[in-house]
């Protein structure tokens, strides 16, 4: 519609030209005129058409995909009463779902949708490909990993406690977990009768958090904290009745559940799985590990391409960190210095407590700095609280809408030179601030406003990391040092995933090249490796998206020159949503041809 509108403007330009000529050419532009703009209106109605059919697509099959799925990333008002469906059929009945829907995509007129939508249809097509590519896989019937698992998604933290109903329905949902977990149970069952499990080493202990639950006081365990403190708008005999009511549930349906899951991993599973690592050696290995490269990169980049992708950026960065430690003055080897920052207990917080303060500190001092790099900051704050103690031995912190999470575990692997790429990585500007201004923007469909594309948002939130040099927040050599070792350790993963997955990797490979280019624990190391291992791809997600935003970036301020604007920028990449990195490039390059102005008015 745009480019009609363009179109019959340039026209109307050119008639005061034509005014002056002869009546004969003036009644063959007369012609022109009534033809172009029945062109024009022929080519609204037509995008109007294509327009309608697609919204259509994605409207209900949006509606269908939160209702299906519960999705905990998808807009929610209230607490659901029950768990998704799991079962085999259930998972067959949503592969021929979202196999329609693509089938559909496919007879949407790509060149007849709006510029609106065809960038829509870009981001979404996607998406529908990756939920078919999960579903043809088998994804479901592996549905833990060394650092997150399907029952440590029945977490309170994120739902919307707000009146009576609320409580029943977690009550009801509580209720569910037996036939949850039997689902789940079932589909490991048949995972690993075909081969589809997670390599063992990956999965001694994980088991434990199951067993503390089963075990616990019923007013003791997670699932209870909601009714720990009530809003009070339920009056106090209504309190103490749901109380009563959900410690019977737990005694009496969620515990046996945990403990009989319990018993299954750590009796049947567990000891079962298998011994090699690669994502290769599971069924259709290689087009599963390619089909994991475009989930998490969006990009159609081949094992060996980011290999050698990896290797080149990892030496790079370690001749930059090596600068910075001859300019400290240590004179001894980088295995020294990485002992030496190892040992001193100088690097690390005294108390779990002075941790989450230290943190809390950087996250204000950031806000100080958020107006000078982004002209929109999202209504939704963030709170900061420990990762829960029964996963904190098997994952990292991690950060989202409204929650920075920050793991307190073993304090002497928590090095503070860490906490501000930490902190800008998993808070503001990155996943908190990142996650929030795409919820709040209601422009955006909802497929775009409340899904995640790891390249993009893990790549925004590694961008962020080095976005603290310009805010001036590395003010040590120690402290830019600790910027580049994360920096490293994302183009270390480039390596150590295609590694173990593609080129026969071990585990004990894996932990020595980490140890040897990073500045990382060597209990984060450990952790870290079996987190790759056991969620082939997701790591390469992280320095892609980075160099990509990066890249963009250096492709405007080459462009526009004094005319870039780091608020613009900043803005344009972040209004979007959550994208695959083609719709950021191309997002970028009109940025630039527009001349760097940004999505809103006050920019300049």
């Amino acid at each position: 519609m745009q480019e009609a509108q363009e179109a019959y403007h340039r026209h109307e330009v050119g008639l005061g030209q034509v005014m002056r000529l002869t009546r004969s050419w003036l009644s063959g532009f007369a012609v022109s005129l009534i033809v172009l703009t029945a062109s024009a209106s022929s080519g609204a109605a037509a995008a109007s058409t294509a327009d309608a059919r697609f919204k259509a697509i994605y409207s209900r099959e949006w509606a269908w995909r939160v209702k299906q799925m519960l999705a905990s990333d998808g807009p929610r008002s209230t607490v659901p009463a029950h768990l998704p469906r799991v079962d085999a059929a259930t998972e067959a009945m949503r592969l021929a779902y979202w196999r329609r829907v693509m089938t559909a995509l496919n007879t949407i007129p790509y060149d007849q949708l709006s510029p609106k939508e065809q960038i829509n249809y870009d981001v979404y097509k996607p998406q529908i490909q990756v939920l078919i590519n999960n579903q043809r896989f088998g994804d479901y019937q592996m549905p833990l990993k060394a650092g997150s698992n399907f029952w440590s998604r029945l977490t309170t933290h994120r739902q919307p406690f707000r009146s009576e109903q609320d409580y029943r329905n977690w009550i009801a949902q509580m209720r569910d977990i037996p036939r949850y977990f039997s689902e789940e149970i079932a589909n490991m069952r048949a995972g690993q009768a075909r081969g589809f499990d997670q390599p063992q080493v990956t999965m001694i202990g994980r088991d434990a958090s199951l067993k503390v639950t089963a075990t616990a006081k019923p007013d003791q365990t997670g699932l209870y904290a909601p009714f720990r403190r009530m809003p009070s708008v339920i009056p106090a005999a209504e309190q103490a009745r749901l109380r009563t009511e959900a410690i019977a549930v737990i005694r009496n349906k969620v515990q046996p559940a945990f403990a009989h899951l319990y018993r299954y991993l750590h009796f049947v599973y567990i000891p079962n799985c298998r011994m090699s690592l690669a994502a290769y050696d599971l069924p259709n290995g290689r087009a599963y590990y390619r089909a994991k490269i475009f989930e998490y990169t969006t990009t159609r980049m081949t094992p060996q391409q980011i290999h050698k992708l990896g290797l080149e950026q990892t030496k790079k960065l370690h001749r930059q960190m090596l600068a910075i430690i001859r300019q400290m003055g240590f004179q001894g080897s980088f295995s020294e210095f990485q002992q030496y920052l190892r040992r001193d207990p100088k690097f690390y917080p005294k108390t779990k407590l002075g941790y989450l303060k230290d943190a809390a500190w950087i996250a204000k001092e950031v806000d100080g700095k958020l107006s000078q790099f982004f002209g929109r900051l999202p209504r939704m704050r963030f709170t900061i609280k420990p990762v829960p103690r029964a996963l904190a031995p098997f994952t990292t912190s991690s950060g989202g809408p409204g929650l920075f999470l920050i793991n307190t575990y073993d304090l002497s692997q928590r090095p503070l030179f860490n906490l501000i790429p930490l902190t800008l990585h998993e808070s503001a500007p990155g996943h908190a601030f990142q996650m929030a201004l795409a919820m709040e923007d209601k422009s955006l469909p909802d497929f775009r406003r409340y899904t995640y594309i790891s390249a993009y948002g893990e790549g925004w939130a590694v961008y962020c990391e080095w976005l603290g040099l310009q805010m001036g927040l590395y003010k040590t050599p120690i402290e830019r040092l600790g910027m580049l070792g994360w920096q490293i350790w994302r183009s270390a993963r480039l390596v150590v995933d295609t590694g173990i997955h593609t080129e026969g990797w071990t585990r004990a490979q894996a932990i020595a090249y980490l140890r040897h280019y990073t500045l990382l624990p060597d209990h984060q190391i450990d952790t870290e490796v079996d987190r790759y291992i056991s969620w082939p791809g997701q790591a390469l997600s992280y320095y892609i998206g980075a160099m990509a935003i990066r890249a963009d970036r250096a492709r405007a301020e080459k462009a526009l020159g004094a005319k870039f604007n780091i608020r613009a920028f900043d803005d344009a990449v972040l209004a979007l949503g959550s994208v695959p990195l083609p719709v950021l490039n191309q997002h970028i390059d009109a940025f630039i041809r527009a001349g760097g102005v940004g999505p809103y008015p006050d920019e300049e």
